[in-house]
């Protein structure tokens, strides 16, 4: 346990961070999770759409530090190619 001031706000101020980030990454998931349902049920349109509510979720969460810059590029990347690939 923390022992100094310091040490206790930083543990207030971790576990404050730790709640706000999983919600914002439960809610990235999520929208995720529509890109690629709508890639399985081979809707092209309702994907594309999906994908382009996605994105900027997915870039907010880099600015917020929830994920690193690169595994969201390869992650829009990814679907991107999905969606594109839907006949």
């Amino acid at each position: 346990m923390a022992n100094t001031a310091q040490a206790k706000k930083r543990a207030k101020q971790a576990e404050k961070s730790r709640v706000r980030n999983a919600g914002q990454r439960s809610n990235l998931r999520t929208f995720i999770k529509k890109v690629l349902a709508a890639v399985k049920a081979g809707d092209k349109e309702k994907a594309q759409a999906a994908f382009n509510i996605a994105q900027p979720i997915i870039d907010s969460a880099v600015n917020k530090g929830i994920i690193h810059k690169n595994k969201a590029a390869r992650g829009k990347s990814r679907l991107s190619a999905k969606v594109k690939a839907v006949a």
